[in-house]
């Protein structure tokens, strides 16, 4: 454990504590009760690896499954002096608070640090509040003896670290390691949490363009950021030279963040990626983005599917041909990176039956303060699309759904629900 603690000073006329974190794996602690309390603790003391003695007449049925498993000993009596023989640590939690000061006077005694819930004034040892990171990071929050008060600065500094406004990142050289982030359509608020963290914790960031871009900018001075961006016709980096930039940047010992576009494993060659590293040994984890293929319709107020218009929706890039897609109007298409091949798509959908005044929208550049929304009909968006400019980054949906969007009052012709009945009230009894 590399511990970081935060302590506040104790109460005013208090003598100040002293904070530390304990190994107390394979070590003997004592824990007198065996109610709510008392099993939070001796969750948290097995957690550490101690072995847990629980002396308490009865228990919770979380304690007593315990027990019968092995996990702890517990002993179904009273607490007698020279229960705490041998012991490291004693938490006494038995609501009464004679008893819990009888436990603590015999601690302090033989020299044993003891909790004593029943008066944090009176305890030789505090139980801190605490929260802990995939990083290795914990923190241990104490305040003046309010453990609501220290759960609810415990629980701040969580979300901090979360949302990555916590410096995570390392100092110490340790063992390299890629994950491969989704970071969503381009919007830096629709990054994961999990992505927001690893972010935070990286030293290096192999970014694509059609990330977040804006929170690289937050990124610690010393983090290194490699530009592998794609765009059409200008690639900074190959796949094999990305691959490659992966597996020598981990193998030196660097935790590598791959940031990209959407969701890593939706045509953006995260499995190829991952499959790399694993094949050269190093460590590799994913964390699934907000795939633009939904997200950036919803941008304009569309949903893929939705009820007694389309039931279900499919998604394929510009490149590929639309022969063996479903072409209903009642079955959503999501083209990506179809800008380019537009008029012979929907030349391709037209000839496959699709009706003409079929409704499409193009949403460029979803979720960014530049986002350009362009609908009209199957028969006339490619001419409309290369009238006004249309480029990529862009998500091209084919379908009924486009009429629900906001953006298509007035354009077209609001969508009837024809497949949706409304439900009788049935009589009761």
């Amino acid at each position: 454990m590399n511990p970081s603690t935060m302590n506040q000073t104790s109460a005013p006329g208090e003598a100040p504590i002293h904070p530390l974190a304990l190994r107390l794996a394979g070590k003997d602690v004592l824990c007198v009760g065996a109610g709510a309390v008392a099993e939070r603790r001796v969750n948290q003391l097995l957690e550490a690896g101690a072995r847990v003695t629980v002396i308490a007449p009865e228990a919770t049925d979380s304690i007593a499954e315990a027990a019968a498993a092995g996990t702890l000993a517990w002993l179904r009596r009273g607490y007698r002096t020279g229960d705490l023989a041998g012991m490291w640590l004693a938490h006494t939690a038995t609501g009464n608070p004679a008893l819990d000061a009888q436990v603590g006077a015999d601690a302090e005694a033989q020299r044993t640090w003891c909790v004593n819930a029943s008066d944090h004034v009176a305890s030789s040892a505090w139980t801190p509040a605490v929260t802990r990171s995939p990083e290795g990071i914990t923190v241990a929050v104490t305040a003046g003896g309010d453990p609501r008060r220290a759960a609810g600065l415990r629980n701040a500094i969580a979300l901090a670290a979360d949302t990555g406004l916590l410096p995570l990142r390392r100092r110490r050289a340790g063992t390299g390691s890629v994950s491969l982030v989704g970071g969503g359509p381009g919007d830096p608020g629709l990054i994961t949490v999990a992505g927001r963290r690893l972010l935070a914790a990286a030293d290096v960031v192999v970014a694509d363009r059609l990330g977040p871009r804006a929170l690289l900018e937050e990124l610690d001075p010393s983090v290194r950021i490699i530009e592998v961006g794609k765009a059409p016709g200008d690639h900074l980096a190959s796949q094999q030279e990305i691959n490659a930039v992966l597996v020598r940047e981990a193998r030196a010992g660097n935790r590598v963040v791959r940031l990209k576009g959407g969701d890593p494993f939706v045509l953006g060659r995260g499995g190829e990626e991952a499959a790399h590293c694993r094949e050269n040994g190093v460590e590799v984890s994913v964390v699934p983005g907000v795939t633009s293929a939904i997200s950036v319709p919803a941008a304009a107020g569309i949903p893929v599917t939705h009820r007694g218009v389309a039931t279900g929706f499919s998604m394929a890039t510009g490149h590929e041909e639309l022969s063996e897609l479903p072409a209903r109007a009642d079955h959503t298409l999501v083209l990506l990176m179809g800008v380019a091949r537009l008029a012979s798509n929907t030349a391709t959908l037209l000839g496959r039956g699709l009706p003409a005044d079929t409704p499409v929208a193009i949403i460029e550049r979803g979720w960014c303060p530049d986002q350009r929304i362009t609908i009209d009909r199957l028969d006339s968006i490619a001419a409309t699309a290369e009238g006004i400019g249309v480029a990529n980054p862009a998500v091209i949906v084919i379908g009924d759904v486009v009429r629900i969007s906001p953006h298509a009052a007035g354009r077209l012709a609001p969508v009837a629900n024809t497949r949706t009945r409304a439900r009788q009230p049935q009589p009761v009894g």
